[in-house]
């Protein structure tokens, strides 16, 4: 009998060399809006999730997708990404979307310095409790429309007037299954939280 050969985990990623900054960020949005895609697509380190197979049983307290989604983020998906042009070091925490785990928002919130919200515009209402959520923790953040195979075009303007953001607040698009869309919208978070930092202390 031929085994087939286990595949080989990949190298350790170190932390860089040099003077970085440490900073954890959080990903959030509603249920099903894929803050587990986008840190499995950027994150450096094999990034650690904890999924857990959707039941039946949760049809009564959750606003389940019908897209196909069989499974769910139960306490916090974790990722790591260095920005050598900013030099920054991102922790990246992805939060659970559903209100029934929002009791752990404390304990991830401690500590961050922003988020990306990712937002789907066939359902802009879902995102207004996970803003609401980082607004009274006090952080900045970003908006990103996370493009869908079958989402429609919308205007950003029209879109950041349906959402009610603030002028200062970015909004971007990004796809969370692309390495390079997701950081793009990472770079943005960092260059608005420099940016917000140095307003605080003009």
């Amino acid at each position: 009998m031929v085994s087939s050969p286990s595949s080989s985990p990949p190298p350790p990623v170190y932390l860089p060399d040099g003077d970085f900054d440490l900073a954890k960020i959080l990903i959030v949005g509603p249920f099903g809006i894929g803050k587990t895609t986008a840190i499995k697509a950027v994150s450096e380190i094999s990034s650690l999730h904890t999924e857990e197979p959707m039941t039946q049983a949760a049809a009564s307290v959750d606003d389940l997708l019908d897209d196909g989604k069989t499974t769910t983020t139960v306490a916090l998906d974790f990722g790591r990404i260095t920005l050598s042009r900013a030099r920054i070091v991102l922790y990246l925490f992805g939060t659970p979307g559903q209100e029934r785990f929002q009791v752990i928002w404390d304990d991830i919130t401690q500590g961050a310095l922003g988020a990306l919200v990712l937002v789907d515009t066939r359902r802009l209402g879902a995102s207004f409790e996970a803003m609401g959520l980082i607004e009274e923790a006090g952080l900045d953040y970003v908006v990103a429309l996370n493009r869908f195979p079958d989402t429609p075009e919308h205007d950003l303007g029209l879109v950041r007037k349906k959402l009610d953001l603030e002028d200062h607040t970015p909004l971007v698009t990004c796809d969370a299954r692309d390495r390079t869309s997701v950081l793009d919208a990472l770079r943005t978070l960092a260059d608005h939280l420099v940016s917000r930092a140095g307003a605080d202390l003009s």
